[in-house]
C-alpha cells in the first residue's frame, strides 16, 4: 500500500540564514520536513526539486515549493516536484 501526498513546503525560514548557504540549507529543510510529515527516515529527493531550488542561484531560493511525496511499503519516500 503506497501513500501519496502533496505538500507546499514553506522555505521563508531558510531565508534567515546567511545568503551564501541558503540553497544547501533549503535542500536539508525539505528533507527534514518530509521526514517529519511522512514519518520515514529514508527520503529520496528527485533532481527536479534540486533544480527548482538552485534555479536562481545559491542566494535567491523560492519562498515555497510544491512537492509530491510517495511512500512505498518499505517506508522509502520518493519526493518529486509537483506539476500542475
Amino acid at each position: 500500500m503506497t501513500t501519496e501526498r502533496v505538500y507546499t513546503i514553506p522555505l521563508r525560514d531558510v531565508k534567515k540564514v546567511p545568503r551564501s548557504i541558503r540553497a544547501p540549507r533549503a535542500i536539508r529543510f525539505v528533507k527534514e520536513f518530509l521526514q517529519k510529515h511522512m514519518k520515514s527516515e529514508e527520503i529520496i529527493i528527485d533532481a527536479s526539486i534540486n533544480e527548482k531550488i538552485w534555479e536562481r542561484g545559491i542566494q535567491k531560493i523560492p519562498s515555497k515549493i510544491k512537492v509530491k511525496a510517495v511512500k512505498d511499503d518499505e517506508g522509502i519516500v520518493e519526493a518529486s516536484l509537483e506539476t500542475s
